[in-house]
């Protein structure tokens, strides 16, 4: 039976029943689109925003660059879904190019393509928040409630099926050396243990955007505009009048002439913690602290690979479902680099881009690629004195670059993060641990491992750095000197302007964000709601 027919496509039968989607790609001429809210950005923040005011009955337009896919648009190939789905085909990079950062560019945004782990803000990172930046209400039990409304809303839960292999060999590792690991909670409904959420659900198992808060933003009267690029915003004293659009092909990389102008009541910016500042930077939003764009943090990942004797086959089954924190849990947050442990799923292409060596070296990895095992340890940036993140920079046609350098402190954490994923990939059993750096080889032993890691240069383009989680560059705080949105999501100095995504965080997370983005973005747009009716805002339900 052709999947066509055993796999419902929301996004087909939605766009039978009426929606309103603009594929700006087919434009012939200038077009303009009015709204109560434009949302820019149809990912984590603004695919929740988009819901709430819809269903609050506001005239609600999202603006995204990329183009709408659905689950027949995804065939599990990375060749396919790299180009389509990915912000720059997946190889965005830092300005020195020595780290690469993983994001998502399609209706959905990331959340179309991630791994579906799923954490509440730490306390710890919460806490830090209220005593540094002045976000006094930002407790946790102030956010418990929408973080426990979006559990609901995109089915969140525990994840009932044992884990693969390759996550299975980083708890077996663990617990022999005494390092408590829990199960990650996954954001599916009915997932068939694939293994290939990276390149978008063929299934519509995964809770993204893509399949939840959009559609039914559409449902309830939202216009989607696709293949639309934000320029800049127009501004009229201290309120956005308007916003300038680029149409882009249907490539989504190549501007057609044509253009579209969004007028609104009020604008919400969603881009991501790139693209946001960036949008800003371009339309000149007041800045008298010179903070936009700065303060954006990646949680640096360093990956160590380990040989087994067994197959672990890395690419079947749920990516991401075993964690450890001890490295977290175990210093003082705004002390020595903490490190989060979890594996990544292993596909080809991004297998063999990730892992170093050229020629016969390289070649002899990828026929070991069914017995390989990867940790990858996600650095938590934004909390030690010397750990201030990256800025956001225009180039000079417009578009975004992110100079994010690694520190001192940063390097010593990638440093002790390798040495601890080697103890615990030889506890595992692992025949020999290779650490993801260009002048590393293959150890045998972890007392071998231990050594040679000790003595590897900390430097870019040496060690592999890459990331999947940026935050930061709009960032909100009770304080204008250190922050240019307030606690409300509202950008300082302008009276129609709203942040809402990981831009908005002060630091890094500590965790994957996009449960963080789904529980704050919820409480700020259902703020914004009630402010634009006079109403309550809606409850979002499963």
């Amino acid at each position: 039976m052709a999947q066509e027919n055993r796999i419902p496509d929301p996004i087909a039968a939605g766009l039978a029943s009426g929606w309103q989607v603009v594929d700006a790609a087919t434009l012939t001429g200038a077009r303009t689109i009015e709204a109560d809210v434009a949302i820019i950005g149809s990912g984590a923040g603004g695919g929740v925003t988009a819901e709430i005011l819809a269903l609050a009955g506001l005239k609600v337009l999202i603006v995204e660059e990329g183009a709408l896919k659905s689950s027949r648009d995804f065939k599990m190939r990375e060749a396919d879904a790299y180009p389509a789905l990915y912000q720059e085909s997946a190889a965005r990079k830092t300005r020195d190019k020595a780290i690469n950062i993983l994001q998502g560019r399609t209706v959905g945004g990331s959340t179309t393509v991630n791994w579906t782990s799923s954490f509440r803000t730490p306390p710890a990172t919460l806490a830090f928040w209220q005593r540094e930046f002045g976000l006094r209400d930002y407790t946790q039990e102030a956010l418990a409630p929408w973080f426990a409304m979006m559990e609901r809303r995109l089915h969140i839960a525990d994840w009932p099926t044992p884990p693969n292999t390759n996550n299975d060999l980083l708890r077996q590792g663990a617990d022999k050396l005494g390092i408590p690991t829990a199960a990650i909670r996954r954001n599916v409904n009915g997932c068939w243990n694939l293994g290939y959420c990276g390149m978008g659900c063929p299934t519509n198992a995964k809770q993204s955007m893509l399949v939840t808060t959009i559609p039914s933003a559409l449902k309830h009267g939202a216009t989607l505009l696709t293949h639309a690029r934000a320029e800049r915003l127009v501004w009229q004293g201290d309120r956005a009048e308007s916003l300038l659009c680029t149409a882009l092909g249907p490539d989504g990389i190549v501007p057609t002439g044509q253009h579209v102008v969004v007028r609104a009541r009020h604008f919400v910016v969603a881009g991501g913690a790139i693209n946001s500042p960036a949008l800003l930077l371009r339309s000149r939003a007041p800045d008298p602290h010179s903070l936009l764009g700065r303060r954006t943090f990646l949680h640096p990942t360093v990956i160590s690979a380990g040989r087994f004797a067994q197959k672990v086959e890395g690419f079947a089954g749920a990516p991401q479902t075993v964690y450890s924190d001890h490295f977290l849990e175990t210093q003082a947050i705004d002390g020595p680099v903490g490190f989060k442990l979890e594996v990544p799923p292993l596909h080809p292409v991004l297998f063999s881009t990730t892992m170093a060596g050229f020629g016969e070296v390289h070649a002899e990895t990828m026929r070991q690629f069914p017995h390989i095992h990867a940790t990858l340890a996600l650095l938590r940036d934004g909390f030690h004195e010397d750990s201030r993140g990256g800025r956001v920079h225009l180039r000079g046609d417009g578009s975004a670059e992110l100079d994010y350098t690694m520190s001192p402190v940063l390097w010593d954490g990638a440093r002790r993060a390798l040495l601890a994923m080697a103890e615990i990939q030889f506890a595992a059993g692992a025949l020999t641990v290779t650490p993801v750096h260009e002048q590393a080889r293959a150890y045998a032993s972890w007392a071998e491992a231990r050594e040679a890691i000790a003595a590897l240069p900390m430097k870019p383009m040496q060690t592999r750095v890459a990331s999947a989680h940026v935050m930061g560059g709009c960032a909100m705080s009770g304080d204008e000197r250190s922050g240019v949105v307030d606690g409300a999501g509202r950008y300082r100095g302008l009276a129609n302007v709203s942040v809402h995504d990981g831009s908005l965080f002060p630091t890094s997370i500590g965790a994957n964000p996009q449960l963080s983005i789904y529980g704050i973005t919820a409480r700020l747009a259902s703020g914004l709601a009630q402010q634009l009716t006079g109403r309550p805002a809606p409850r979002l339900e499963a």
